[in-house]
């Protein structure tokens, strides 16, 4: 009876764990097409990312990072597709990332960010640093990342 419990709660599991995709958002000072070759550039690396799709009109891409080892089972058996997207705003651009944190041991949006500013510092594009996401007021929630 237990084993079928366990089985039941496992399998519910597996629906329930994609869905806890969240969306994280950097602030850019640039407009999009000024991120959008820096976006390119990282999801190029053959090291770290795998089945890459790239949408150029919309400033959208699909991408699978790889990792070295994974330290659970969960992180193999449910490694699922991350997505960026560039979103036009006033006074520059967002990058929104939905990152389904995939495994112990690695942050599959924060490497993608930093991956993404250390293109963008290579190709030195002014004002490409991600703008200061200003701090909560007392007793009001806390901005988005």
């Amino acid at each position: 009876m237990k084993q079928r419990v366990f089985l039941v709660l496992f399998l519910m599991g597996l629906w329930v764990v994609p869905a806890l995709g969240e969306t994280y958002k950097t602030p850019f000072a640039v407009g999009c097409d000024a991120i959008w070759p820096s976006v390119k550039a990282t999801l190029g690396d053959k090291d770290h990312y795998a089945k890459v799709v790239i949408n150029e009109a919309g400033m959208k891409a699909d991408f699978q990072p790889k990792h070295q080892v994974h330290v659970d089972i969960s992180g193999t058996l449910l490694q699922r597709m991350n997505h960026v997207t560039l979103v036009p705003r006033e006074g520059g651009c967002e990058m929104e990332v939905v990152s389904n944190y995939s495994g112990w041991g690695h942050n599959d949006e924060g490497d993608f960010r930093k991956r993404v500013q250390d293109n963008l510092s290579k190709g030195k594009t002014p004002g490409a640093e991600p703008a200061a996401v200003p701090a909560a007021e007392p007793g009001q929630p806390k901005p988005e990342r």
